[in-house]
């Protein structure tokens, strides 16, 4: 399941530090998190896709991953604004 290009935007203005910024830790978490929220759903009423199933495992690695590298690099601060912001649990 893909983003809009609208919702992908939106993400980008919010997170990034500039409107090109898809790269930075910051906004591939977002952008992950929103993926993952509609992977979610998705199997919500398709309890049995389990091709779905394996990304959605696929795509909370990568951004664990994220997570990590943001607390290191980053520091704390920007961490827990960040797991605020998208109500993530540490």
């Amino acid at each position: 399941m893909a983003l809009s290009k609208e919702s992908k935007n939106n993400i980008v203005k919010k997170f990034g530090s500039h409107d090109k910024d898809t790269g930075s830790p910051q906004v591939q978490i977002a952008l992950l998190s929103s993926r993952i929220d509609e992977l979610t759903e998705h199997l919500k009423s398709h309890k049995n896709d389990n091709h779905s199933r394996r990304g959605l495992l696929r795509l909370v690695g990568q951004r664990r991953k994220l997570i990590k590298y943001l607390g290191k690099e980053e520091g704390k601060e920007s961490l827990e604004k960040i797991q605020r912001e998208l109500k993530l649990t540490a």
